[in-house]
């Protein structure tokens, strides 16, 4: 499909056939190019400081096509759902499954499932308490059934000749599900616990063939296709039906 570029101020404009692709340009002192698109279906790109105007150009011209594809699946998304209440009755997410949110005053705090509820003892009811505990549930949780999941997923990519030494650690991230440093570190978001297993396991497999491939080139959908050849299923499944941020 034809492509042309037009500058505008800031902003540059990439016409994708009939369909133009608005981008910002932001310079970092990163070594490579990355390209992102965010929920509200906007494209940002991260350029080393030393990249020239038509370098950039011409790798949003190359994958124009899969911004188009990450546009149209986020504009698949349910509107945003408003602000949790911390209230009985709300609906939480975890490991796939939806559960419904009982909190009841007691003399202990202490959270736990039960018959598809998430059951919430506080000592002093409050929308912030119960919230604290319910992220502390959450926190504990996801650093458990990561390091589970990172176990079995270090063995699907070591046909790949892909070590992991290291552990996983969290962060809460507003649009990232996980990341893999420069220095070998991933760290996931605790959030990411509300998904499938299948789900996470592709977040830790993309993450761990960044061991190897540090960014999103042929060469590491190639090596991500070659370790969890339906990623595409499992992508597609986590951003559609997972409550949090993507990406």
């Amino acid at each position: 499909m034809a492509t042309n570029l037009l500058e505008k101020d800031d902003y540059y404009e990439v016409l994708y056939g009939n369909t133009s692709i608005h981008f910002r340009l932001n310079f970092t002192s990163r070594r490579t190019l990355a390209i992102h698109v965010y929920p509200d279906t906007s494209v940002v790109i991260d350029a080393p400081k030393d990249s020239t105007l038509e370098k950039i150009k011409s790798k949003v011209v190359k994958r124009a096509k899969w911004i188009r594809k990450q546009q149209r699946l986020f504009e698949r998304f349910p509107p945003a759902l408003p602000a949790r209440k911390y209230i009985s009755g709300e609906s939480f997410r975890y490991l796939g499954r939806q559960y419904v949110l009982k909190v009841e005053q007691n003399l202990i705090n202490k959270v736990w499932l039960e018959r598809g509820k998430l059951i919430v003892y506080v000592t002093r009811v409050d929308q912030q308490r119960v919230k604290e505990l319910v992220d502390d549930w959450y926190r504990a949780k996801a650093a458990n059934i990561f390091t589970e999941r990172l176990i079995a997923c270090q063995k699907s990519v070591a046909k790949a000749n892909i070590r992991y030494e290291g552990r996983v650690y969290l962060r809460t991230m507003k649009t990232r599900w996980g990341t893999c440093s420069k220095d070998a570190r991933i760290t996931l978001n605790p959030e990411l616990v509300a998904a499938s297993k299948e789900c996470i396991d592709y977040v830790i497999v993309h993450e761990l063939c960044h061991l190897k491939e540090h960014n999103h080139s042929r060469a590491f959908f190639n090596l991500l296709a070659s370790v969890m050849p339906d990623w595409e299923k499992r992508k597609e499944k986590l951003d559609t039906t997972a409550e949090s941020r993507l990406v």
